[in-house]
Order: C-alpha cells, then sequence, then structure tokens
C-alpha cells in the first residue's frame, strides 16, 4: 500500500484526514483519469488510437498473448504450462483453434461466451465490443481452478493461415484486434514450427501491428526436438533472417529453442539445450506478476506521448483549415501533406520521429472526419500531461520500486513451473557444481588419483605445493586470470597461499566445471569441500 501526496480522486482517505492511501494501480488509475484522459477526449484520441482504459485494465492479471500460425503448439503450450485440459481447448493438425480464447482463473470450471464477457465490468475486455458480433461469437473465456491461472491469464488466438486460405475474409479485422490486446498485455509470444517457417502475409500483417510494443514480443522455435543439430541451426538462421524483413528493429529478438509438450523428445541430441531453454522462458513468464506494475507505467507513459503527438496533429490541422471556403480540397491537401506536417512538428515541438503514429493508417482515418470539428491547441491539458510525465511517474516509480523491495517477491507457480523448480528433474540439478551434492562420498574422489599424478610432478613440499607451482599447472587450461583467481580463491579452504593434495584435486575439478561450460559457485559448497578440511559436527552431550 503506498501513502499517494494530496487528495486525489479514487482514492480513499483514512479518519483524521491523513495521507490517501492507494495501490499502484490505484495511483496509476488516478493519474490517467485527471490528467491523461481529459487530453485524449479533447483530441478524439479513441477514435484514431485505443479506447479509453478502464478500471479492469489497471486490476487485471498480467496477460499472456500466444500468436503464431495454426499447427505450431499454441494450444498445446497452454496445456503443457498449465498440466490439464481447458473449456474450449481442441488440438490436431489442421487449424482446430477457430476463435481468441481468454483462460483465466475460475472457481469452476466453465466458458463465458464473447457477447457475455464484454459487459463485464470486472473482465479487461469491455472495449472489444466495438469489433461486433462477427468477432464476439468468436471469442470466449475459459476459466478453470488452476495454480498457474492465479497469478496470470492466458489468451490463446486462431491460427493464421497461409496461402489461398488467408484469402478467407475472417469478418472482423484480425489485426486490429491483435493490436488491441498487444496494448494490455504483458508478454506476446511469436510461435513457430520447426518445419514451418514461412511467414504468411496475414502473420506478417499481425507482427506488424505490434509496431511499439517490441519489447513485449518473445519468439518460441517449437517441435525443434523434430530435427537434428544441423537442421537446427539451419533452421535458426532461417527464422532470424525471416524475423528481421518483417520486425524493423535493430535489436534481436529473444528466440527460446524447444518442444513444449509433455512427450518423449524424437531427437535428444540436445536436450541441454532445450532444457535450459525452457527454464529461461519459465523465468520470464514467472517474473510477470512482479514486473506487471512496471509494465502498466510503461504503457501508461506510451500512451501519453501518443496522445501528445496525436493533439498537436489534430490541432494542427484545425488551424490549417479554412473558415469558409475551400474546406474539402484543404482538406485533401493536409491529408497528402502529413508526412511533411509530421516532420514539421518533430521540429516545433522537439518530438522523436517514434512518437508519431503511422503515416497511412492516420491519413486512412482522417479522411472520413470533419476538420472543422477538430479543437485548437490547449496549452493546459499539454502541461497537464507534461507535469504527469515529469513529476508524478517519477514519484510513482520510486514508490513502487519501495513496494518491491518490501513485499515478498511473486512468481507464477503450479503447472510446469513446479517440475523445473526443485528436486532431481530441477534445471540444473546434479550438473556443474550441483553434482554430488546428493551423495556420501566426495565427488572429487573418483578422478583423484589421476589429479594426484600431476600434484606429485610439481614438486610438493611437507605435502603442499606453492602458489607459483599451482599457477604453472593452472594456466595450461588457458581460462582467464580473473577465473583462475576466483578458483584458488575457492580450492584455497584454509587460507595458507598454498595447496595441498585435496585442495589441488579440487582447484582441478573447478576448473573441469568451468570448462565443460558451467558457472563457479560464489562460495564453496559444502559438498565440495575437501574432508580433511571439513570441520567435524558438534555433538551434544
Amino acid at each position: 500500500m503506498f501513502s499517494w501526496l494530496g487528495k486525489q480522486g479514487g482514492g480513499r482517505e483514512r479518519a483524521g484526514g491523513s495521507d490517501v492511501v492507494q495501490t499502484v494501480t490505484g495511483a496509476l488509475r488516478d493519474l490517467y483519469l485527471r490528467k491523461l484522459l481529459p487530453l485524449e477526449e479533447h483530441y478524439r484520441f479513441h477514435d484514431f488510437h485505443s479506447p479509453a482504459l478502464e478500471e479492469a485494465d489497471f486490476e487485471n492479471k498480467p496477460m499472456v498473448l500466444l500468436v503464431g500460425q495454426y499447427s505450431t503448439g499454441k494450444t498445446t503450450f497452454i496445456r503443457y504450462l498449465l498440466e490439464q485440459d481447458f473449456p474450449g481447448m481442441r488440438i490436431g493438425p489442421e487449424p482446430t483453434t477457430d476463435s481468441f480464447i481468454a483462460v483465466m482463473y475460475g472457481d469452476s470450471e466453465g466458458s463465458i461466451p464473447g457477447n457475455a464477457l464484454v459487459v463485464d465490468p470486472k473482465k479487461p475486455f469491455r472495449k472489444l465490443s466495438r469489433f461486433g458480433n462477427a468477432f464476439l461469437n468468436r471469442f470466449m473465456c475459459s476459466q478453470l481452478p488452476n495454480q498457474v491461472l492465479k497469478s496470470i491469464s492466458i489468451i490463446d488466438s486462431p491460427g493464421i493461415l497461409s496461402g489461398e486460405k488467408q484469402r478467407i475474409s475472417r469478418g472482423y479485422d484480425f489485426c486490429q484486434v491483435l493490436q488491441w490486446f498487444a496494448e494490455r498485455v504483458d508478454r506476446i509470444i511469436l510461435l513457430f514450427d520447426a518445419h514451418k517457417l514461412d511467414i504468411s502475409d496475414e502473420f506478417s500483417e499481425a507482427i506488424k501491428s505490434f509496431r511499439g510494443q517490441d519489447d513485449k514480443i518473445r519468439v518460441v522455435l517449437n517441435k525443434a526436438d523434430q530435427v537434428d543439430t544441423q537442421q537446427l541451426m539451419r533452421v535458426y538462421g532461417a527464422l532470424m533472417w525471416s524475423l528481421g524483413k518483417v520486425i524493423n528493429t535493430p535489436e534481436v529478438l529473444r528466440v527460446y529453442i524447444g518442444s513444449f509438450w509433455a512427450h518423449p523428445l524424437r531427437n535428444t541430441d540436445n536436450r541441454r539445450l532445450f532444457e535450459a531453454e525452457a527454464q529461461d522462458l519459465f523465468k520470464d513468464i514467472q517474473s510477470l506478476p512482479q514486473k506487471a506494475a512496471v509494465r502498466k507505467l510503461n504503457d501508461l507513459i506510451k500512451r501519453a506521448r501518443l496522445a501528445k503527438v496525436h493533439a498537436y496533429i489534430i490541432s494542427y490541422l484545425k488551424k490549417e483549415m479554412p473558415s469558409v471556403f475551400g474546406k474539402e480540397n484543404k482538406k485533401k491537401e493536409l491529408i497528402n501533406r502529413l508526412p511533411e506536417i509530421y516532420i514539421q512538428l518533430q521540429r516545433e515541438y522537439h518530438i522523436s520521429a517514434g512518437d508519431f503514429p503511422e503515416v497511412k493508417k492516420m491519413q486512412e482515418l482522417l479522411e472520413t472526419c470533419d476538420f472543422t470539428k477538430f479543437h485548437s491547441l490547449k496549452p493546459k491539458l499539454i502541461e497537464a500531461v507534461d507535469n504527469m510525465l515529469a513529476n508524478k511517474i517519477a514519484s510513482l516509480m520510486n514508490l513502487i520500486t519501495q513496494e518491491e523491495s518490501n513485499m515478498p517477491t511473486e512468481i507464477v507457480q503450479g503447472g510446469a513451473f513446479d517440475g523445473t523448480m526443485a528436486g532431481p528433474f530441477g534445471h540444473g540439478y546434479g550438473e556443474g557444481a550441483k553434482e554430488g551434492a546428493d551423495e556420501d562420498e566426495w565427488v572429487v574422489a573418483k578422478d583423484k588419483p589421476a589429479y594426484d599424478e600431476i600434484f606429485y610432478t610439481l614438486s610438493p613440499i611437507n605435502g603442499k605445493i606453492s602458489g607459483i607451482s599451482a599457477k604453472k599447472e593452472m594456466v595450461t587450461s588457458k581460462l582467464p586470470n580473473s577465473v583462475l583467481g576466483k578458483i584458488w580463491k575457492l580450492s584455497d579452504c584454509d587460507g595458507d597461499g598454498m595447496l595441498d593434495d585435496e585442495e589441488f584435486a579440487l582447484a582441478k575439478h573447478l576448473i573441469k566445471i568451468k570448462l565443460d561450460g558451467y558457472e563457479l559457485p560464489g562460495t564453496l559448497p559444502s559438498h565440495l569441500v575437501p574432508p580433511s578440511h571439513r570441520k567435524p559436527l558438534q555433538t551434544v552431550e
């Protein structure tokens, strides 16, 4: 809970007129209603870009949107995460999922059709009603009591068609719906099949609709166990090349490689890679609840910047319109000159080109507008948003940081996430520095005879070798001095600047761990401590 200084709408006063206490989401909602919404309404922002935000948009759980061509494993991926079926689930090689399905937590299993869903004020989908019955008949909410869904909601989308199939009209603007979801979700996962990397025209348009949401996008190369290592390298390269043509950002997207279903791997050559990639993806998804407040804050900032730019565009068009004659011709001229107007506004108000909406889309929307009904620039509305961005947002960011440090870390639990957290099948269990953790015998002992042969060639004195002698042997590993220095520090258990035979064997074992591609521990785990350096257990008499 936060003390948000000053009286603000949407908060609750305590007895005695003390500071208003609000949650982060409450403070965000309040900022939006008082500072940003008036600007949006005055310049008809909602007709051009995005509907007004509602309470549910601020209060809802983090959402993950899955997008991909048909039969890439989107629905199977959800089934894999939840470890149970959900109402409305259909899986097959043909295009089976023909609807948007919001998979959410509920006390009992059931489904809610789209028309009923968009009138529920507790769900963040009310503004989807503008896409009409053709969409709402293809939209549903699937509710079930699942531990994973207590922390996140998952949006399954229809499989994107290719070839002749994509010419069949869906009856609603598919890309507009994806854009609506993209603005509100916390993560967008694009799924690709290792056997079907072609990006169809519809899929390309779908990816382009995520413009401005690049930080939310992750890519999953699914069914990677169905190809061998050489083929996988070629497939990965082809995928990156294809994505580079569609997503116009200099940064490389994060691609997770694996096979996300609960079936045996067909090709086990890359099992370790798949496990590491799955663990990284799980960590990314598990962190969403903790980052939800920051994401909402970030989205509000992006929205505010776009709203400001929109106000400048609309007010400029209003200013250029004649008062009496030639309105229609002037309107056509201004629409054609929109790219030049963008450049002029960038220079005048020192705005980045990336903050402006897409020219073609804006031109299409302006065609149906009456420019004479636009409003002139109102500096007070702009100043309110500037004040919000310069002062209020910074204060709120500090409060979010304080809450994160004071509250226990919230992560997604349940389903497939539990299988990777503990036990012998947890990621990295029994590997690297963790090898031998559950064994009675010292794990280094099995290789110690070979290490002893090297040790005695280094001319030990009184059973120990000096640092100089140890260095001559350790540098043969070709590891950098910073790594070897850490290994020395971990191995010199008694801190006397020399190594006995057990400490030397430990150093060689740690070198082997590093050369095998594993990370060194920060402190020496108890199971790696040489037997002669272990402290005897104290017994209570």
